[in-house]
């Protein structure tokens, strides 16, 4: 059955690409060995697209959708939402933003909750990116929940990664010292149209340019989403950070590094019972003696 799925995705065909994604979300039996036959990397870009709440990701992704099917691109999104405390699944629906796009055959877009994940990313975004890499479109959009500065884990996923921010960040910008700042390849200063634009965008360029730690300057580009206004920059300013560390072979061997080390951490986790866990420490809180590191130690 795999074999035949895998040929299929390999052809680009997207309904098994969303039967694979779900057969690995729910860890279905044998999904481990799909995963070892899937190709080489291809040639798939991959943008994570990160940024505090309310910068507007949503809709640049879509703007940037608009942009790129009209240079016949294939271009998939995954779009990951703050789990519902009910169900797990995703709370928002990023597709209902991207909905023009929804129909369209060079369009993928998969909703994936979070489930608790720090980072602003789901458990399954290694394996599903992996996926949609093998099915070969020209694009992945990885659009991350919007957590803050703890959303870095996107850099050891992303070829590059975007960080949208908005005018009114001025004094939030000040304190990003091993945040957002440190992985961001290219700032969108998006809703650019708003007052103290112009300000705002010149203070992060020079803070972009103190925290330099490669060749690579990290553009800051203005933009207006719903205007479709700097979507063409920004678009090229993706194209040149590809072209400047595609050959960077020391990068690469770091986040693969980082990959494999997620993976490996997740699996060995797969034993653990959250819910178990739960229950026994509740029932060792009411007895005496209670603590913690007995616990944990029984797992380690």
């Amino acid at each position: 059955m795999y074999a035949q799925l895998l040929s299929r995705l390999i052809q680009g065909d997207i309904k098994t690409l969303a039967r694979c994604i779900s057969l690995v979300e729910n860890e279905a039996p044998g999904y481990a060995r799909l995963l070892e036959e899937l190709p080489a990397e291809g040639h798939t870009r991959v943008v994570g697209i990160t940024g505090p709440p309310g910068a507007g990701k949503s809709t640049l992704v879509n703007a940037l959708i608009t942009a790129l099917l009209q240079q016949q691109k294939r271009i998939a999104i995954i779009a990951v939402d703050p789990s519902s405390p009910f169900n797990f699944g995703a709370l928002l629906g990023d597709r209902i933003r991207m909905s023009e796009h929804f129909s369209s055959p060079d369009v993928f877009i998969r909703s994936m909750a979070s489930r608790g994940a720090l980072g602003g990313l789901s458990p399954k975004i290694l394996e599903v990116s992996d996926l949609v890499k093998a099915a070969g479109f020209d694009y992945l959009f990885i659009e991350t929940v919007g957590v803050g500065q703890s959303e870095v884990e996107i850099a050891g996923i992303a070829d590059t990664t975007v960080v949208v921010v908005v005018p009114e960040a001025g004094d939030e910008i000040q304190t990003m010292k091993a945040g957002l700042m440190e992985i961001a390849n290219i700032f969108a200063v998006n809703k650019a149209d708003r007052p103290q634009a112009d300000e705002f965008v010149k203070n992060l360029r020079l803070l972009a340019h103190t925290k330099r730690t490669d060749e690579w300057e990290t553009p800051v580009i203005k933009t207006i989403a719903t205007q479709q206004q700097g979507i063409a920059e920004l678009i090229k300013a993706l194209d040149e950070h590809r072209e400047q560390v595609h050959g960077n072979k020391q990068r690469k061997a770091l986040l693969l590094a980082e990959k494999a080390y997620q993976l490996i951490q997740h699996r060995r986790m797969q034993d653990v019972d959250k819910q178990a866990l739960y229950k026994e420490v509740q029932q060792l809180m009411e007895g005496p003696g209670f603590n913690l590191y007995k616990i944990v130690q029984q797992y380690t």
